[in-house]
């Protein structure tokens, strides 16, 4: 019987975190209330409030999910054995699928409500950030290495570059609602930074 009631407070646990990630990346973590996610789910603030007993547990719970998927994604870009250039592009192609779900990237998000946000988030929120440019970083050293990428400068400012470039594109796509135009300035900043056109 316990453990019924455990898989139970897992799903509601994660079908709150569900809904309050949509939140976040269409509204913002501002821009909603626990009362909000408690009447999609159809449970009471309280309910609610034994999962998670306040916003900011809310909120780190939000961004670790949210990393360690972010992560896992890219550890099957590498698992697939692309070249790095591929490796870009399937990166890129992450942001994209944000994009046709009609969301922003979580972090991203986050990061331009960085200074209402609890401690912990904002360390987490860079953490991400640092995350994906070593990432990059890594990608773009395999692509100097291999010389498939001729560019100037350090890789570690190019993945800075890419990395920023693509949250900012998304950013400008989504009120047209247009992934082709992320696609498009993707295409164009990755292979200006790398130079592999």
């Amino acid at each position: 019987m316990a453990s019924t009631t455990t898989s139970a407070e897992i799903g509601t646990r994660e079908r709150i975190l569900d809904i309050a990630e949509r939140l976040v990346q269409t509204r913002g973590f501002n821009g909603f209330s626990y009362a909000d996610v408690a009447a999609e789910l159809g449970i009471t603030k309280a309910s609610l409030h034994y999962h998670f007993p306040g916003k900011s547990e809310l909120g780190d719970a939000l961004v670790g999910r949210y990393t360690e998927r972010f992560s896992e994604q890219l550890a099957r870009i590498d698992a697939g054995a692309l070249n790095p250039r591929a490796k870009l592009a399937a990166y890129a192609a992450l942001y994209a699928d944000v994009l046709r779900a009609d969301r922003m990237c979580l972090c991203g998000m986050l990061a331009a409500e960085y200074e209402t946000l609890p401690p912990a988030m904002r360390d987490a929120i860079l953490r991400f950030f640092d995350d994906n440019q070593d990432w990059l970083e890594a990608v773009m050293e395999e692509g100097r290495a291999d010389r498939s990428m001729r560019f100037e400068g350090t890789a570690h400012d190019g993945a800075g570059t890419i990395l920023g470039g693509l949250e900012g594109a998304l950013l400008v796509a989504r009120p047209y609602h247009d992934v082709a135009r992320f696609e498009a300035a993707a295409t164009r900043l990755i292979a200006g930074v790398t130079g592999a056109g």
